[in-house]
């Protein structure tokens, strides 16, 4: 299974290309000297990262031409607003009339969405960020892979079962074969055509090593290679982006300071975001985002953290819940419920509905089993696949029991395929 559908240049001024599937046109930042209109290619993120041979291409877009327009059919349909507003307060109608305007939100009344608790309102609220998304970004839905190389973390974070709390912890690092080994299968057996690679602060890998890495796995694979290694120091993300990684997965968690501060104690919010605007600088396609629920947050957190996600120039905004791990200092704190993360990921679109791509995470997941449907029928276009190792994945905990730990690579595709079909939606992403 392919997790893009290859589409043809036709046109290209300068590093842009302009590229066409069934009829639609993306632009595409294009690396490749040798490109020439009338090629196929494959894109992700905003990168052209293969050029296709013109039998394949042909091939694989009859196989998908009918499809293509069914599942679009099934997602208009599901987009409509055909929503009972009665007992609905018609200053929640008047908001959300506004964001289908595209006229901005005052803070006051993203805040007044965001805080939303009757299921009427909340339906609507979700229907309006469902039909944005369908407005803007069509039934494109982005798949990506990420494989967890390492769970060794030098930080004290207080919420995470990776961090130096946990001394408990069996700890793993890949080798770098079975690093190789694990994106040959992604990508040449399960066609994905974006990975992240991620791990804790790992002191036994160096930023030189990690660059080592990325470079060969560029060598072999025509892939969408997103770091999730942490703060790498700012010539550690030059390194890195000149090896060829080009997105990079950084959540800031919180735009709150001084909760940063606790959560992270030594070190500062300020550092993490000079990372984030260093790395847009470079030209990574940036992931970013909060966690929805933590102690001693407020609503105007996460608010901030979605506006700062947007001032951030954020490729992807990744929103999650705040799981408790036992082996931590906020072990007997209590998880948000799954309707402040449906809003949070509806606000968001709200917010930035012509370029986010939002994200359902493991741990939305992991809180709620139906959260992958109702995060895509909410604003949502972006999910992400575990294609670590099985033997690995029971050490990668950042919270317990995660979602599809103990899933294999197929049982995972043959799931997300199953859904995204039953709601309309196409696993490709042809960039913005």
């Amino acid at each position: 299974m392919c997790y893009a559908i290859p589409g043809q240049v036709v046109a290209l001024c300068g590093r842009i290309a302009t590229v066409e599937y069934f009829g639609e046109r993306r632009k595409a930042y294009n690396e490749f000297p040798s490109l020439r209109v009338g090629d196929f290619v494959y894109a992700q993120g905003g990168f052209v990262i293969k050029v296709v041979p013109p039998e394949e291409a042909q091939e694989i877009l009859a196989t998908w031409k009918e499809t293509f327009f069914e599942l679009q059919e099934v997602d208009l349909r599901l987009a409509r607003l055909e929503v009972e507003r009665e007992g609905v307060e018609r200053r929640i109608l008047r908001m959300l009339d506004k964001a289908l305007e595209e006229r901005s939100l005052s803070k006051e009344e993203l805040l007044a969405l965001l805080g939303l608790q009757s299921p009427k309102e909340q339906e609507l609220l979700y229907k309006v960020a469902n039909f944005l998304r369908r407005k803007y970004h069509g039934n494109a839905t982005c798949v990506h892979g990420i494989l967890e190389i390492s769970n060794f973390c030098s930080r004290n974070c207080a919420y995470c079962g990776l961090s130096t709390h946990n001394g408990a912890l069996l700890r793993y690092r890949m080798s770098d074969e079975e690093v190789l080994e694990a994106v040959r299968e992604a990508v040449e057996v399960y066609g994905f055509q974006a990975l992240v690679l991620q791990s804790g602060e790992d002191p036994g890998r160096s930023v030189r090593e990690l660059a080592e890495l990325v470079r060969e796995i560029k060598k072999r694979h025509a892939v969408l290679i997103f770091v999730s290694f942490g703060e790498v120091g700012l010539e550690g993300l030059e390194a890195l982006y000149e090896a060829g990684a080009r997105g990079i997965l950084l959540r800031f968690e919180t735009s709150n300071a001084e909760l940063y501060e606790k959560l992270h104690p030594g070190y500062r919010l300020s550092h993490r975001l000079t990372h984030l605007e260093r790395a847009l600088e470079l030209g990574y396609l940036v992931a970013t985002g909060g966690l929805i629920g933590l102690p001693g947050q407020k609503l105007s957190d996460i608010l901030e953290d979605i506006l700062l996600t947007r001032a951030l120039s954020a490729e992807m905004y990744s929103f999650g819940p705040f799981l408790p791990h036992p082996a931590t200092p906020l072990a007997f704190s209590a998880p948000p419920s799954p309707s402040l993360v449906l809003n949070t990921l509806a606000v968001a679109r709200l917010v930035d509905p012509k370029n986010a791509k939002i994200l359902i995470t493991t741990a939305f997941e992991t809180l709620d089993p139906q959260a992958r449907r109702m995060g895509l029928l909410s604003g949502a276009s972006s999910l992400m696949l575990n294609v670590t190792p099985l033997k690995f994945r029971p050490y990668y905990t950042l919270y317990p029991g995660r979602a599809h730990e103990g899933e294999t690579i197929r049982e995972q595709v043959e799931q997300t395929l199953h859904l995204l079909r039953s709601l309309g939606r196409a696993p490709m992403d042809l960039g913005v």
